[in-house]
């Protein structure tokens, strides 16, 4: 046919190369394969959509139902790390006895002794995952930023049960690997934090903080507040490690200021162990009328 040869040089001897300049240009390129057209602020919209569609529409493939959200600090390791993190940073802080040495040896000490919370995470991870494959009928499972430290070690606790577990990573000026225990086709790479922030609580079932810093502070504040305003149904909010939560938000402190009411105390509460904290979130779905699993038999491990 004739649109599907270029113009003859016979009739123009420049023909050809016009067309070829007009192929080569950006205005020429389908808008779906031109990354500078996506990159401009007109178009965050579009952005917007198929940042979110893309994690949507794979997670209702794999029919995931309902997650169980795990925030916490990026630092805290698996104890054997802690330790030999600890080891080569007094190490390098030896003999220089000024404030900032003594202050990085502390935080890696600090560290160390929070390396505990990795533990109960993963422990957390395998309860959700035994349940998860006792109950195939149902699939609610472990989702975290699919970063290292505690996010891994719930990554990780699901992977040592068998059970798949959802990573949500975010793309950053320095590239964050997933963790290696995030189900290779569940782990994801948004652009935006608002559509990481919708994923995480769309499905969730139940929140489960443990020590962390800005970041897991952000989540849990941000749920807090969608709790407390009725903008989402309540769900489970578990602070794992009461010393430690008591010590970074006062909640008490906060209710004597006239700042928050009384009853905002019983947003969420605390646990020590992994089996507590799933046992806790199972008993409130069950007593709210909304049981993660329905109950098959009296040994049901869901029930």
């Amino acid at each position: 046919m004739p649109w599907q040869s270029i113009k003859s040089n016979t009739d123009d001897p420049e023909a050809q190369e016009r067309v070829e300049t007009i192929l080569k240009s950006e205005s020429y390129r389908l808008a779906m394969e031109d990354p500078g057209f996506f990159d401009r602020d007109d178009v965050r919209g579009p952005r917007l959509e198929i940042d979110y569609l893309k994690p949507e529409l794979l997670l209702r493939q794999h029919g995931i139902e309902g997650t169980i959200v795990v925030f916490g600090s990026t630092r805290i390791c698996e104890p054997n790390a802690a330790r030999r993190n600890l080891e080569a940073r007094r190490d390098a802080e030896q003999g220089q006895p000024d404030a900032s040495s003594l202050s990085r040896l502390r935080a890696a000490h600090r560290i160390f002794e929070k390396a505990r919370f990795y533990d109960i995470a993963r422990d957390f991870g395998r309860e959700v995952g035994r349940s998860n494959r006792a109950n195939p009928q149902r699939s609610i499972v472990i989702m975290t930023g699919a970063g290292p430290g505690i996010m891994e070690a719930a990554n990780r606790g699901a992977f040592d049960a068998g059970a798949p577990s959802v990573g949500l990573n975010i793309s950053l000026p320095h590239e964050q690997f997933p963790n290696p225990y995030v189900s290779p086709d569940l782990c994801f790479r948004v652009h935006y934090f608002a559509i990481r922030k919708l994923h995480f609580l769309l499905r969730a079932k139940a929140l489960v903080v443990f020590p962390g810093g800005f970041g897991t502070l952000d989540e849990l504040f941000e749920t807090l507040t969608l709790v407390q305003t009725r903008k989402i149904k309540p769900i489970p909010i578990v602070l794992v490690g009461e010393e430690f939560w008591r010590r970074a938000v006062d909640i008490d402190f906060l209710i004597e200021e006239g700042v928050v009411d009384p009853e905002d105390r019983n947003l969420f509460w605390y646990a020590e162990s992994g089996r507590q904290i799933w046992d806790d979130i199972l008993n409130w779905h069950k007593e709210a009328g909304t049981p993660l699993y329905p109950p098959l038999s009296g040994n049901d491990p869901g029930v």
